[in-house]
């Protein structure tokens, strides 16, 4: 079957890279603009960048209770765990299978949903569950001060997956990496391909991989450009503290993926999967494409869109466009 959109387009990329600037330009195009230029239908757009802000502001309310953090080394510093990329990837996969059924969530606490979440997904990725070991009268303190963000985070998921996706394209951003000088295969749970199979089955057999390129200092040098003082719960103001971009994305596996596959513009993912109370093993190929920022075309999506240049949306477009198109090529060829 010949397929005239993508279905799910998996922006992975470096920090700073352009991804979130690539999503806010993505949701100016018309439908018609979608599909004609882009191989996308309107998208609808998932991130793990909120749970890794709710987890630094869980720890945060967590700190001022008088109580150890529970998730990172400190307030600018790694996860203490490094198992929790794989809780991120699990989130995904429940937000996706959302969107998929359009199931909306009610809790009479949006807070205290999210911890519940975020023990569930840790479990999965053999962790233990940290909110519930919170006392309980920790833990609605913590819930009461978050109450206000995660209510707006859970109504903006509630109301993508109302609209439904027929016709639409999911997007997924995450950002990984390993540290600086690592050798390749980067040992898991580092590193993109340690993503891809912690990725649901339902979502390799329809993602495509766009991966926005730019190299580690230049990533580095966006990440400190584009941070605010306040913008840590915003997904194009946020930075990321120098010890993190060194420690967990001083460098990235994707060029040596699609270089390892053994197919132009693809990558091999080996996923062990249930089936029939059985274990498989079996392997997706994910086409991948490389948007080329190493020559800036991202950073003027932040600015007002009145003030945007016709030469800056021309060089976003057709580049975007030339990846996307390369993309739905691969996926129909595969």
């Amino acid at each position: 079957m010949t397929h005239e959109i993508l279905d799910t387009v998996l922006l992975f990329s470096l920090p700073a890279s352009g991804k979130s600037e690539t999503r806010a330009y993505m949701a100016t195009l018309t439908p018609e603009q979608c599909v004609r230029d882009m191989a996308m239908g309107p998208t609808a757009q998932l991130d793990d960048y909120p749970y890794v802000h709710f987890m630094h502001r869980i720890d945060d309310e967590l700190h001022a209770n008088g109580y150890p953090y529970i998730f990172y080394h400190g307030p600018t510093r790694p996860f203490k765990d490094g198992w929790t990329w794989a809780t991120l990837i699990e989130l995904l996969n429940e937000d996706y299978d959302d969107l998929q059924a359009g199931k909306q969530h009610e809790a009479a606490s949006a807070a205290q949903l999210l911890f519940d979440r975020l023990d569930a997904a840790r479990l999965k990725s053999q962790l233990d569950a940290a909110m519930g070991e919170i006392p309980w009268r920790i833990r609605t303190r913590v819930g009461q001060a978050l109450e206000a963000e995660c209510r707006k985070d859970l109504d903006g998921r509630n109301r993508q997956a109302a609209q439904g996706i027929k016709g639409r394209t999911i997007v997924i951003e995450a950002a990984r990496g390993a540290p600086n000088g690592t050798a390749f295969p980067v040992t898991p749970p580092k590193g993109y391909l340690a993503a891809f199979q912690q990725l649901s089955p339902t979502i390799l057999e329809r993602a495509a991989v766009l991966y926005i390129w730019v190299d580690p200092a230049e990533s580095r040098r966006k990440n400190v450009e584009r941070g605010l003082p306040d913008g840590q719960g915003s997904i194009l103001h946020h930075s990321v503290p120098l010890e993190v971009m060194l420690g967990e994305y001083g460098t990235d596996d994707m060029a040596w993926l699609i270089e390892q596959s053994g197919k132009p513009d693809m990558i091999k993912v080996e996923r062990i999967v249930e089936q029939g109370g059985r274990y498989a093993n079996l392997v997706y190929w994910l086409p991948a494409a490389r948007f080329d920022n190493r020559q800036d075309k991202t950073t003027f999506v932040r600015k007002p869109k009145a003030e945007w240049k016709p030469g800056e949306v021309k060089a976003i477009h057709d580049e975007l466009s030339r990846a996307l198109k390369t993309l739905l090529k691969g996926f129909n060829a595969r």
